[in-house]
This record gives C-alpha cells, structure tokens and sequence, in this order.
C-alpha cells in the first residue's frame, strides 16, 4: 500500500499604503479589513486583539454591493461598543482604499462594500490565480504550528494523514506522522523536519471496509478522503466508472478539458488573457442561432464560477485548520461542477472569430483548472492532461 502515501466619497484619510493591490477579491477585502482594524487599534480608536482573519462574502439579505462582512459584529463584545459603532469606526478606513467605491452598514453592523465601477471583481480574481498558479489558497494561518498527527496502523488513517500534512504545510504550519506505539515519521512538507513533537493530534478516521488497492492510487486515495472522517467509504468500482455520477471523474474530467481548450485555442492562433467576457460586437460573425447562447452563456455561468473560486483559500485553510482534507474534496467536486456548463462559450463557434471576450473565457477557464490540479496534487491526486 505504499502507493497510496506518497482564505459622493468622503475625503481620503491619510492612511499608511496597502502592501498589496487593489483589495478587489475576497481575500484582498479580508486583508484590507485587517488593516483597518489594526489602524483604529493602534490610533486608539478600538480597545482590541487584531483577529487574524475575517470573512468576507457575498451580502446576505438586506445587504448591498460586491460583498460584505460581519467583522463588527466579532469584535464588538470585546470592543465594549455596539456592532453598528465598530462598523461605523472602520468605514472611514475601509472607504480610503483603492478599489472601493463605498462601504454601507446595515442591520446590526454588517459592512457592505460597493466596488470602483472600473474594478471587475472577476477580473481581478483571474489575474490573481494565475499570478499565484497552484499556490493560490496558500497562506500563513497555522504558521509556526507544530503538530503530530498520530495514526493507526491503517490504510485510510495512513492516507488522510498524508493529504493533512500537505494541507497543513500550504498555511505555513509542519507535521509528521506518528503511529500509536512507534516513532514518527519523517514525512512532511513545505520545510525542515520538525525536531519537536509539538501538538498532538489524534487522526482515527472509520476504516475502509476492504482493501482499495484494486482501485488504482487515484481512485482508492479519493476513496478514501472524499467521505467525511465520521463516514466509512466505499471501495467499489463506482470510482473508477466515466461518468456523470461519479465525482473523482467530474473532478479530473474538468481539468482534462480545461486543458484540451488551451491546446484547442493554440491551434485557432490565441491564448487566454483576462477581460470582460463578452464584448459587444464580438460575436457579430455568428449567425443569430449561435449568438444567443455563445452571448448570454458567458455572464451566467461565470456568475456561478466565482464564488467557488474565490472561496477555494477559505476552504484551504478549513480544511488544514480542521486536518480534513475531505473538505478540500467536496470543494473541487463544486469548482468542477460550475466550470463544466462554462466551457462550452470558451471557444469560437462556427465561423466566429477569436476575440478579446473568447481569451477571457479561456483565462478563466484556466483559472479553475489551476485550482482543480492544486487541489488534487494536495489530495496526491493525478491531475490528467487527457481523459
């Protein structure tokens, strides 16, 4: 089995300046909402410890703009001041960065941000993923930590403590294997050894029910850390079947077409840049029969992409702060699931042309594709360029 191991403006405040981009993203809003906090701390504005992240989403109901985040309502007990008071402290601070058009608080204290009318959140993410490639998600949440992870002698605690400790090394954290009654191991990831026990972590996941070695390392190793830790997995045939009710397939069978596209857009003479999807007049060699949905695709099926993608670091640093990479399997399994219907706009259809639009779809085609192989190489997971 040895196969198997292997997250009207007002005027300008004279604020220090952002050590990143525009904070267009949901990670790049967390870190300006950080920031912010830091600031009214430090100019003794907020009695409180600097959280060392905060969520941002969509807005919820009663909300408004690109995205939101309830960070008031998290410090406002520690704070001594109510959730609408802290919201309306580091709105001023909020407002100042670039990229923000303005910041509304609703409801209790919910922050609601509205962005530039030049700044294209989908965009942004686009450049973002391809600028960090398989690394975007990493982070530095469990930098520092220490852990051992000790596991029986079993095949499914022996691979999902494998996946862990890969997990565990994108948020800056190390760990090594230990098996209840031997020494631990040297395995480990992102760094040295770690010479020190540090924290200790009980992995004992359900058994598998039978040898998944006949499955292949692929599908026996998703076998194995698709269920929750709680749930016995299956070891049937079912994994290795090619269809549509299988998730490893829909996983792997994304990314091949993501990348058989870009071999596709070589051929047709262009390659993936991001922009607006779709550009008025682009589709005008089309016959009207083809220019609906090759026009309307685009915008709605992206909808449905970027919230999986720009979801996948919160999910990362769940699943090392968790040590569940099933979280991280479930998650590709969605990325998948929404870039399918999209790939089917990437490319000219018919007599059309290539265009502007045509290289966005394909950027963030690839987008997801970068985040699928990512994914599946923290699983130990092949990522085919052919399926």
């Amino acid at each position: 089995m040895a196969f198997l191991v292997s997250p009207g403006k007002p005027a300008r405040l004279p604020t220090p300046l952002l050590p990143y981009p525009c904070p267009v993203t949901p990670v790049e809003l967390s870190r300006t909402v950080l920031h912010a906090v830091r600031c009214a701390v430090d100019e003794g504005q907020l009695s409180v410890v600097v959280p060392e992240r905060v969520v941002v989403s969509e807005p919820g109901a009663g909300g408004c703009g690109e995205y939101a985040t309830n960070v008031a309502l998290q410090l406002a007990r520690a704070a001594g001041k109510p959730p609408r008071t802290v919201a309306e402290i580091l709105r001023p601070r909020l407002i100042a960065a670039d990229g923000i058009e303005d910041v509304v608080v609703t409801g209790p204290g919910f922050l609601n941000f509205r962005l530039g009318q030049e700044v294209d959140p989908l965009q942004d993410l686009v450049r973002e993923i391809r600028a960090q490639g398989q690394r975007y998600g990493h982070g530095d949440a469990l930098a520092g930590q220490v852990l051992t992870l000790r596991v029986p002698y079993e095949v499914r605690a022996e691979v999902v403590a494998d996946a862990v400790v890969r997990i565990v090394a994108t948020q800056g954290g190390r760990a090594t294997v230990e098996h209840r009654g031997g020494r631990a191991t040297a395995r480990h990831h992102g760094g040295r050894a770690a010479v020190e026990h540090g924290e200790l972590v009980d992995l004992r996941p359900v058994p598998a029910p039978e040898d998944p070695a006949p499955l292949g390392p692929d599908a026996a190793r998703w076998a194995l850390l698709h269920p929750a830790p709680h749930d016995r997995p299956r070891i049937t045939a079912d994994h290795l079947v090619q269809r549509e009710g299988n998730p490893l397939f829909r996983v792997r069978y994304a990314h091949a077409r993501v990348r058989s596209l870009g071999r596709g857009a070589v051929c047709l003479g262009f390659a993936a840049e991001p922009g607006p999807l779709h550009t008025a007049g682009a589709d005008t060699a089309v016959t009207p029969a083809l220019q609906a949905p090759a026009s309307q695709a685009p915008a709605l099926q992206a909808a449905a992409l970027h919230t999986p993608l720009s979801d996948y670091p919160r999910i990362l640093t769940a699943a090392a702060t968790h040590r569940a990479p099933d979280r991280l399997a479930r998650h590709l399994v969605t990325v998948a699931d929404a870039v399918l219907p999209f790939l089917t706009c990437v490319l000219p259809i018919g007599e059309e042309k290539p265009s502007a639009a045509h290289r966005a779809r394909l950027a963030l085609a690839e987008a997801a594709g970068t985040v699928l192989a990512g994914g599946l190489s923290l699983l130990g997971i092949d990522a085919p360029e052919h399926l």
